[in-house]
């Protein structure tokens, strides 16, 4: 049987931080819009599947003519987790345990174009369990328990410039997951296994999770945009 690639995106109404923050209008378009629009440059995916429990979330959803999973109440609320979500879609569909599973965070709506397709090609070519997107950051980063900890050798201090490759360190950002049917039912997690990555650029590493983050992504966005346009 043919394996599938079904992108999910979870998007449930509530939100402590910003209130209905997956439609709050990003740019010139819902939040949740953007994820979808990514999904929709693949050539390899066969679904968009949204999971909610809010009726404005899901207009929105069929209005971009996709799927619409309803999110039932005990899996919508603050403390419910995204492993919840995706369980969820699991039980609910009759998937094989090859299809892929393509996870995209609202919370992310800065991607470099045309990339998922570049993932999807990484995931088969690397026959990985799972993929997650990283973004670098700087390496003069402490740890502090009882007493502060640096993770570099402050005693020989180097400029950011001179930072190698191998010197840098990684966030998870939080913008792309990609997994089996059947790793995740083995796990129980979106990562598990043999784990592959992708990078992308230090300006997509921004998730949105209070007012701020949303006004520092929009300027973010609008500069990713201008340096495109001038690039044509």
């Amino acid at each position: 049987m043919k394996k599938k690639y079904i992108v999910f995106i979870p998007a449930r109404g509530g939100s402590k931080g910003i209130p209905l923050k997956n439609i709050k209008k990003f740019i010139d378009k819902p939040l949740i819009v953007h994820s979808i629009d990514y999904a929709k440059q693949s050539k390899k995916v066969n679904d968009i599947i949204l999971s909610t429990d809010n009726n404005d979330i899901k207009k929105i959803a069929l209005e971009n003519n996709i799927i619409v999973l309803d999110r039932p109440d005990d899996i919508s609320g603050d403390k419910a987790s995204t492993e919840s979500a995706i369980e969820h879609l699991v039980n609910s569909q009759n998937f094989n345990k090859n299809d892929i599973i393509i996870l995209l965070q609202p919370t992310s709506p800065l991607r470099p174009k045309n990339t998922l397709d570049l993932m999807i090609n990484r995931f088969e070519k690397g026959k990985y369990d799972c993929m997650l997107t990283l973004s670098p950051i700087h390496p003069l980063t402490w740890k502090i328990k009882t007493n502060p900890k640096s993770m570099y050798d402050y005693s020989n201090r180097p400029r950011r410039q001179d930072f190698k490759e191998e010197d840098m360190i990684y966030d998870e950002n939080g913008s792309v997951y990609i997994f089996t049917v059947k790793s995740f039912l083995k796990y129980k997690n979106r990562l598990g296994g043999k784990i592959g990555h992708y990078i992308f650029e230090e300006v997509y590493g921004k998730q949105i999770d209070t007012h701020l983050d949303f006004k520092i992504l929009e300027t973010i966005a609008l500069y990713i945009d201008r340096n495109e346009n001038e690039k044509n």
